[in-house]
């Protein structure tokens, strides 16, 4: 990594009135981002700020009680609220419920592809309507007293890459950084990463541009950043089942050093703390949740696809935990995981 870009990653990266001490991010996934996991990731990332899961305005307007999706720690931060919806005066009344609940980002969802997100008018179907998307950002801004972002992709297909000039919109709306998922809707998570369409995005805006799609280890992080010139990168689906990543990213941005990778047995230990979180967090339900990930942990060492189908059918806690001890104590005699510049980019 050329030093004049690392001595630029290890500065502090300003999004409105926060400073941020680390420009990784740990992405907003649903069914994923719970306060279990960003504990995890946060124990390896301090400085990272990280995202709820997506939480809907429409669904908060009519609750009678905050969802769960929506609790923070109140130690947690530097932490965002990531919101969704098509009603721009929902959306504003969702960010004065999330800066009540501790954020210090709002977060507003352009680019989620899902159809039943989408069928309604919110996440990426936003792109095809950029003076609702304006109008939103506008309302949120006036009534949030924290900084208001914006995540996306780079259009609704290839024949629709309108990023450019919907990025500049949300910049003259008031949006203090982006997030730009190098891939259209259409595409969902298939294909590569288009961090060119990046790069031009970071060439026409002014505020913070974070780059999305395909970091799955430092050495892509750091390829990612040179290639776009973008202000810091967002961890996704490379997390799910290890949430060292975020972490490793970090080391590697500031001291272009690669991160020793963690022993398997770690990795098992890490995935029962998590299964025993979720529990204490969520009961039952917890369990049912923990199945995802504990396979999640299960994965590149030998015997990992016969542990992968005893964990994806855990029914209590004593039942997972039983099997986690058994792995760990078995995987004394495994080799560490692929180190963080094998992993597959």
């Amino acid at each position: 990594m050329p030093p004049d870009l690392q001595t630029k990653l290890a500065q502090p990266l300003r999004i409105g009135n926060v400073t941020l001490h680390s420009r990784v991010f740990q992405s907003p996934l649903a069914g994923v981002t719970d306060r279990v996991f960003r504990r995890l990731v946060r124990r390896y990332a301090p400085h990272s700020l990280t995202y709820t899961e997506m939480v809907s305005a429409s669904g908060l307007h009519y609750a009678r009680e905050m969802p769960r999706v929506m609790e923070v720690d109140p130690n947690e931060a530097p932490i965002a609220i990531q919101l969704f919806d098509c009603r721009p005066d929902f959306l504003a009344e969702a960010a004065e419920r999330a800066v009540a609940e501790g954020a210090q980002i709002v977060d507003i969802n352009m680019g989620c592809p899902v159809n039943k997100i989408t069928k309604n008018g919110g996440g990426s179907s936003l792109l095809r309507q950029p003076e609702v998307a304006a109008q939103i950002v506008r309302q949120v801004v006036a009534r949030s007293p924290v900084p208001v972002t914006v995540k996306t992709r780079l259009g609704w297909s290839e024949q629709e890459i309108t990023i450019l000039d919907f990025a500049r919109r949300m910049e003259d709306a008031g949006a203090q950084a982006i997030t730009i998922h190098g891939r259209t809707r259409a595409q969902g998570f298939n294909g590569a990463a288009r961090w060119d369409w990046i790069r031009r995005v970071k060439e026409v805006l002014s505020i913070p541009v974070i780059a999305n799609g395909d970091i799955f280890s430092p050495k892509a992080a750091g390829r990612c950043l040179q290639e776009t010139g973008a202000d810091g990168v967002m961890c996704s689906r490379g997390t799910m089942g290890y949430p060292f990543l975020v972490g490793e990213v970090d080391t590697f941005l500031r001291t272009g050093k690669l991160p020793s990778p963690p022993p398997v047995a770690t990795v098992l230990t890490v995935a029962k703390e998590h299964l025993v979180w979720l529990y204490d967090y969520k009961g039952a339900s917890g369990i049912r949740q923990a199945r995802k990930h504990l396979t999640w942990y299960a994965k590149g060492f030998p015997g990992a696809a016969t542990l992968r189908g005893e964990l994806c059918r855990v029914e209590t806690l004593t039942q997972g935990l039983d099997l986690l001890d058994r792995a760990i104590d078995q995987a004394a005699a495994l080799p560490v995981l692929p180190t963080a510049a094998d992993r597959e980019d």
